[in-house]
């Protein structure tokens, strides 16, 4: 699946090009926005949440304001409470990735944050990510 998201003037630091902690945040709006289109559901409302335990960015090129980044996205591993993906972020028409990395959810209960099955509308909406990735 991909997305496409705007650099913003912030994002550019003191040496010409997006910061760093800056992808994570594409990564994260990128699987996030994904999955409230793809479920259907405000995710911030289910009772069960997905919490990042591990995020992971290997940078290849730079990025810079003002362009578009196209972030491209998959699915590694589905478990019983969490969820692998694999991401991309592309510059302005380039084919080949400015930086790729993984970010790992893992489902919780809102309240107790103990681990709970990945809930089944989000579990649906992963099924349709991974047969895109066949």
């Amino acid at each position: 699946m991909l997305r496409a998201m705007p650099t913003r003037w912030s994002d550019d630091d003191t040496y010409g090009h997006v910061n760093n902690v800056v992808h994570y945040q594409l990564f994260d709006t990128a699987v996030n926005g994904w999955l409230i289109e793809a479920s259907g559901t405000d995710i911030r409302a289910l009772p069960a949440i997905g919490l990042v335990v591990e995020t992971q960015c290997r940078y290849l090129a730079e990025l810079r304001f003002p362009e578009v980044v196209t972030a491209g996205l998959g699915l590694e591993r589905l478990g019983n409470s969490s969820v692998v993906y694999r991401l991309a972020l592309f510059s302005d028409g380039r084919v080949e990735p400015a930086a790729v990395g993984r970010f790992v959810h893992v489902y919780v209960d809102r309240q107790t944050r103990r681990p709970v099955p990945v809930p089944d509308r989000i579990r649906a909406a992963l099924a349709r990510l991974e047969s895109a990735d066949d």
